[in-house]
């Protein structure tokens, strides 16, 4: 695999707007290996123009998102500082190629997490507080006919994010047992639990640290961790807002122009 015109043909694809083939399609074969480094040289690209790196995505953790995109292995991607929006500030949907949107769990750190062996005592010492959040996922894969290779080149699919206002120490607090509840211009249509994501999000961010841990990377102090969706994706249409409220977490909600129009 051809590690730096891959990562090239998915920076044209987001800067066009035009989604390639998947790469697990083509003739010549990608491994998980392959498709990691297509994903760095991609962020690395992004990096050396000018954009930093604000935290991660764990994605792929809840069964719900597992059976929606037929891939059952966590994944993992970088949020730049040019993909993080503030909740007051629409988002505009001419810069995305087919955007969805997701309900998660972020989590601030205080310190650095670098595995392997980390515990999730490790994670809850290491966090700051934890914030609800929206993740917008985009693919510039065609029409998400995507394997997990395709997701992880793609930077596991991440296209934004928005953490909400409330900051919440885990200190005796049971994220499996949090409950969400998703609205679409105010009307509920769905409903989770923290547990959805691999029994406690706390067990995703462990996962992440200690995946990362076996390339030499650490999870850095500052950084957010977006632990996975705790249910299925929506595709987004312009006009729309999403909200959802975690409960004792606080609530989070986005909406979504295009450009030019004022919401």
């Amino acid at each position: 695999m051809n590690i730096q015109a891959a990562a090239n043909a998915l920076l044209e694809a987001e800067k066009t707007k035009t989604p390639i083939s998947p790469f697990t399609s083509l003739v010549e074969q990608i491994t998980a290996g392959d498709a990691y480094s297509i994903q760095l040289q991609v962020i690395q690209t992004k990096i050396e123009a000018g954009a930093t790196v604000k935290g991660m995505k764990i994605g792929l953790t809840s069964k719900a998102m597992q059976e929606m995109l037929n891939v059952y292995t966590p994944d993992y991607g970088h949020i730049l500082d040019s993909m993080v929006y503030e909740q007051n500030q629409p988002v505009d949907l001419t810069q995305f190629i087919s955007p969805k949107v997701e309900f998660e769990i972020a989590f601030v750190l205080k310190e650095d997490l670098k595995g392997p062996n980390l515990t999730a005592e490790d994670v809850i010492r290491a966090t700051d507080y934890v914030v609800p959040a929206i993740e917008i996922i985009d693919s510039r894969i065609k029409d998400w006919k995507i394997k997990f290779e395709d997701t992880v080149a793609d930077n596991g699919s991440s296209a934004g994010a928005v953490l909400g206002a409330t900051k919440t120490p885990l200190d005796g607090l049971d994220l499996a047992a949090v409950e969400m509840k998703a609205y679409k211009n105010n009307v509920h249509y769905d409903s989770a639990t923290g547990a959805a994501v691999l029994g406690n999000p706390v067990e995703a961010v462990v996962w992440l640290a200690n995946e990362l841990g076996t390339y030499d990377i650490s999870l850095k102090k500052g950084q957010f961790i977006l632990a996975g969706a705790l249910s299925k994706a929506v595709e987004i249409a312009e006009g729309e807002e999403y909200s959802a409220d975690f409960g004792v977490l606080g609530k989070v909600s986005v909406s979504f122009v295009k450009a030019g129009v004022t919401k």
